[in-house]
């Protein structure tokens, strides 16, 4: 089929970045392979990506830039107040886009990021068929879970809740979930939001993908065998990142007297994880790598039996992704985005119903890995596998491809 004009929303989108940023450059970079492409970004991206477009140039794709007025414009560097410079950045580009629809005939509109569903696209108010997401932000953490979290981390919830609920109340929300052709939600708590938000045609689709390059350098970090039983969490220090969970999990696992659980990451639960590591009486087989380099993290990761990863909502996970491009099995709950990347063939999926059944689960599979080397290889061999096969960018920008198609016969 002859290319499309494609016009792209993505307020995150730098290359040579993960997370938000990392998933708005290479959904465009691969839509630009077989359309032309339009994508409206934030001003202060603008450095990385045509330093990235100098070196590298995509014919198809034209880069605009657009912000609210200028006095609104700090309100992106103050943390808490992001999300309202987003929303206020969303109408600024949906002007934009009206003007740009004026002499460009775009055959379809798609949000990309943020992948938030409780904020408004006020770009489906063009009148051009408009897919939404993936979006995510619909997990919560179980109830039973919050008596772990400490005051600070009950009241974060309680929040998220209240932020959440008042952005599903939002009209111009519902009115973009309603004027979707296709609306994507990262897990199946999202999109159960989006049916109820008014979206008619929903899938579930995680917005994470890795790149030939990086699939390529995970492969070769994983090729070594691990050096002893040693388990890794990475990440935040975060009380929802359910950390706390893992420790306990080791502390009760059946190990030899050298095994050992690595945390490499940061964050205000830090304090709380090492009382709790002195509690259990695992000090010395506990080490804190604090935050290091991509490449000292994969090493860390690479001298690992598996990732423990038992979030309590997370939209995403891409960690998990890495992990079994690495070719280590995980082990998570069964919930939000990694309880959808992982399967029973490339790790472990343990029911988040309570914390200790949680618990048990979680040190019930590591004692399998642990005292199993045939169970790990198996692991290592389908994890790689389910990432070329569904976690690949360049087999997701033909699946969307597919997608764009697909959608004009809605139309």
């Amino acid at each position: 089929m002859e290319p499309l004009n494609i016009l792209i929303s993505a307020y995150a989108c730098r290359p040579g970045e993960g997370s938000e940023p990392g998933v708005g450059w290479h959904t465009i970079q691969e839509v630009a392979k077989y359309h032309n492409v339009w994508v409206l970004t934030r001003q202060n991206n603008r450095p990385t990506i045509e330093a990235q477009l100098n070196q590298n140039p995509i014919i198809k794709l034209q880069v605009i830039y657009c912000e609210p007025p200028s006095w609104l414009r700090p309100l992106h560097l103050k943390k808490k107040l992001v999300y309202l410079h987003y929303y206020l950045w969303q109408i600024a580009a949906y002007l934009v886009a009206k003007k740009l629809q004026e002499t460009i005939n775009f055959h379809i509109v798609h949000h990309v990021t943020y992948v938030r569903h409780s904020t408004p696209s006020f770009l489906a108010l063009l009148p051009i068929p408009f897919l939404w997401g993936p979006v995510g932000g619909g997990e919560s953490a179980p109830k039973a879970f919050w008596k772990d979290f400490g005051w600070r981390g009950i009241m974060y919830e309680i929040m998220r809740d209240i932020a959440r609920t008042l952005g599903e109340l939002d009209p111009f929300v519902k009115l973009t979930a309603q004027r979707s052709i296709l609306a994507r939600g990262t897990t199946a708590e999202t999109t159960q939001r989006l049916r109820k938000l008014g979206a008619k045609n929903v899938e579930v689709l995680s917005q994470l993908g890795l790149s030939d390059l990086e699939i390529t350098q995970l492969n070769q970090c994983g090729d070594s065998q691990p050096q002893g039983v040693k388990f890794i969490s990475i990440g935040r220090l975060l009380h929802w990142k359910g950390f706390h969970l893992g420790l306990k999990a080791f502390a009760q696992a059946k190990f030899p007297p050298d095994a050992e659980y690595w945390i490499v990451g940061d964050g205000p639960e830090r304090r709380r994880l090492e009382t709790l590591v002195q509690n259990l009486g695992i000090t010395n087989q506990v080490k804190f790598w604090n935050h290091l380099s991509r490449p000292e993290t994969l090493k860390k990761l690479s001298e690992c039996l598996a990732l423990v990863h038992p979030s309590l909502h997370e939209s995403g996970g891409l960690v998990c992704v890495e992990a079994m491009a690495a070719g280590r099995p995980v082990i998570c709950l069964d919930w939000g985005g990694p309880g959808l990347i992982v399967t029973e063939k490339t790790g472990f999926k343990i029911p988040a119903d309570q914390p200790q059944q949680a618990i048990d689960g979680l040190a019930n599979a590591m004692t399998i890995l642990a005292n199993n080397s045939a169970v790990f290889d198996d692991y290592r061999l389908a994890g790689r596998q389910r990432v070329q096969e569904f976690y690949s960018w360049k087999v997701k920008g033909k699946l969307l491809n597919q997608t764009y198609e697909k959608m004009l016969e809605y139309k």
